[in-house]
């Protein structure tokens, strides 16, 4: 694709409504495996979201995208076949008074640029750079790469401030975590400081007992009932079983009733072949939905269950929607405020996350299982499209019937 019609692609303007993140980046020199991680806990208006191939760029990608977007103009998280690596998370106190610009929201747009073009934290860099001003953009975009690169950059219509998690100046822990406020700008003001909170206190823990892995940042991060203002914790103190009705407030919690996907990218080793990245997406509302693993391998497709079949969103992401739906029955305006925690988790262990659970580990063993296998002599296509196979019916017998 050559770069006049790429820069046409990001000039056209969208308009979206973004909901608060929480994200976080972490450096291979902290995790526990020496490979380094991305996490986007996504929260939008756009319940229904789905994965998706791409082949439009000069490399070719994996994105997370709204299952409405029948022409994919968007991307909201994703990796490519450089082993490049973006997401991203709404900031809102980046602009100046003084900036009177009124395109805005084009986010996606500039992700799913990166994604076509970029191989390092540099090129993106560089992409910042040369772009036309204004960019439309006010958030935090994190990045990681395949020479082990990592970095937020704080981006508004005009410029950038970056942030290189490398650094022990800048991230003396080797990670850094970001909801909907950026550091360069006036840290009082924003959103998502609870949410933040709550993420550090997770990652301080896991930090000293050398637990930052890809599954600590799905499940215990993306999937955390703590409140880190109230220290109200949902997972204690349980209801019976699942046929009581027990609603509780459930507002600046990470996982939202806004969250619609989860998604965190295990990036590789120096030296390892760039199509081992692995790319974990929970569809859907991360508390009802389950991990799905895919590798950016062009002549596989991806499982059947993450991917919209024709223009029904992606099976698991619609699942776990419509729980969710459940989940939110509280009466009135303020339904989204409140949770029936007797349907998430319950002593009887009928809630529909400890049913998922379960799945979800067996998934991530036989992946991980199979990964371990392919860092040694690279992936093999057929055992690869005999996981997928594995995964959708798997998903579909134990996750979508339920």
């Amino acid at each position: 694709m050559k770069t006049p019609l790429i820069l046409l692609a990001f000039i056209v303007q969208i308009s979206l409504t973004i909901f608060p993140c929480t994200t976080a980046i972490v450096s291979a020199k902290v995790s526990r495996d020496g490979r380094p991680l991305l996490l986007k806990n996504r929260d939008s208006d756009f319940e229904q979201n789905s994965l998706a191939y791409f082949t439009d760029g000069k490399y070719t990608y994996i994105g997370l995208i709204n299952s409405v977007d029948l022409q994919r103009k968007e991307v909201w998280s994703g990796m490519n076949s450089a082993g490049f690596a973006i997401m991203n998370s709404a900031s809102y106190n980046l602009k100046p008074e003084s900036d009177t610009t009124k395109i805005a929201d084009r986010e996606g747009i500039l992700m799913k640029l990166a994604l076509q073009t970029c191989a390092t934290v540099d090129d993106f860099e560089q992409l910042l750079k040369s772009l036309p001003k204004p960019l439309g953009v006010e958030a935090n975009f994190g990045i990681i790469d395949a020479a082990g690169g990592a970095a937020y950059f704080e981006t508004n219509n005009f410029g950038y401030t970056k942030y290189d998690v490398n650094d022990p100046a800048i991230a003396p822990e080797g990670y850094l975590i970001r909801t909907n406020y950026s550091f360069s700008g006036d840290r009082s003001a924003g959103y998502g400081h609870i949410r933040f909170e709550t993420a550090s206190e997770l990652f301080t823990k896991a930090y000293k007992n050398n637990g930052i892995t890809a599954s600590f940042l799905l499940q215990d991060v993306s999937r955390c009932l703590f409140h880190s203002a109230t220290k109200t914790d949902l997972s204690k103190n349980l209801p019976a079983d699942n046929n009581d009705t027990v609603y509780v407030p459930f507002q600046d919690y990470i996982p939202r009733n806004s969250t619609s996907a989860v998604v965190v990218i295990e990036g590789i080793k120096k030296g390892e072949p760039v199509s081992l990245t692995t790319l974990w997406a929970a569809l859907g509302f991360s508390l009802a939905s389950v991990a799905i693993p895919v590798w950016n391998v062009p002549e596989i497709p991806l499982p059947e269950v993450v991917v919209n079949n024709s223009e029904n969103p992606a099976p698991v992401s619609q699942q776990a929607t419509t729980i969710k739906h459940n989940l939110f029955s509280f009466k009135g305006s303020e339904k989204e405020r409140y949770i029936n925690i007797a349907g998430v988790a319950n002593k009887k262990q009928t809630g529909i996350r400890q049913i998922v659970k379960p799945i979800e580990q067996r998934i991530a063993e036989k992946a991980n299982e199979k990964l371990n296998e392919w860092r040694k002599r690279g992936i093999n296509p057929s055992e690869l499209q005999s996981l997928y196979k594995w995964i959708d019916d798997t998903v579909t017998s134990e996750y979508l019937s339920k």
